[in-house]
């Protein structure tokens, strides 16, 4: 995987790829990276990347002519690339795109400033408009940054365990299970004893139930969007006979049971 990242700021990128994974895919060829300064493919002796908008308006926007250079440039270098353009107007990262992502060739990712880009650029010499979510940046460096590190841990060798990314949360759709380590008592907190049974199947089948109780408890709009295995749905439909029964039994109880006796 081939990251070029085009910016007037390239000095920002070189402390994320001094670190963790993806400092370790660099060093094992797993990917390549390299910054474009936007300035060089300037032509003017202040090296200007940005001018007024035209019709008026506060901010100022990123010219086309060092923006079409540099992105020739970076497909020069990475002919098979597809083109990124951070912005907040694009479609939202997420862990499905990561995935599609990780088995292009190279991303050339664009990064916005100021008020945007010349609408040109956007036009002809965009794959991709990709926003990492509903807010405002200063610029594309750090959604780029997001974009390489969740890109290359997908991409096989790049993290520790063989499995590891695919257990990750949202890799099934869900949250992932919960975790624990050492110590087994915590200021009072016990480690689920299934955790310590060695029986693995149980231990599969609780860290199977705690990803849903936990997308259900953190973020039940996942449930819309995920296509529900046999025994995701069948595990729903007994926690679902398991609270009627508790309302039943509360009912019994007098109107007032369910009210609190208000």
């Amino acid at each position: 995987m081939n990251f070029i990242v085009v910016t007037i700021f390239p000095e920002m990128l070189n402390p994320f790829w001094e670190h963790g994974i993806v400092r370790r895919a660099i060093q094992q060829n797993k990917i390549c990276v390299s910054a474009l300064n936007l300035r060089d493919f300037t032509e003017d002796r202040h090296r200007t990347t940005d001018d007024r908008p035209y019709g008026g308006g506060c901010g100022m926007v990123l010219k086309p002519e060092p923006l079409a250079g540099a992105i020739r440039a970076a497909k020069k270098l990475a002919p098979a690339a597809k083109t990124v353009l951070l912005s907040p107007q694009g479609r939202v990262f997420d862990q499905g795109m990561a995935r599609e992502f990780s088995f292009f060739e190279g991303l050339v990712l664009v990064c916005g400033r100021y008020e945007g880009m010349d609408e040109r650029i956007c036009n002809d010499f965009i794959d991709f408009e990709i926003s990492i979510g509903d807010y405002i940046l200063t610029g594309g460096e750090l959604a780029a940054m997001v974009i390489m590190d969740a890109v290359t841990r997908l991409i096989p060798g790049t993290l520790g365990g063989v499995d590891s990314a695919q257990m990750d949360s949202f890799s099934s759709g869900l949250l992932e299970h919960a975790h624990y380590t050492r110590p087994r008592n915590f200021e009072g907190a016990e480690v689920p004893e299934v955790l310590l049974s060695g029986n693995h199947k149980e231990i599969e089948k609780w860290r199977f139930e705690t990803s849903l109780i936990r997308s259900f408890l953190k973020r039940p709009d996942l449930f819309k969007k995920k296509p529900l295995s046999r025994q995701e749905i069948d595990t729903l439909k007994k926690w679902c006979r398991d609270i009627e029964e508790i309302i039943h039994a509360q009912s019994l109880r007098g109107p007032d049971a369910l009210s609190g006796g208000q």
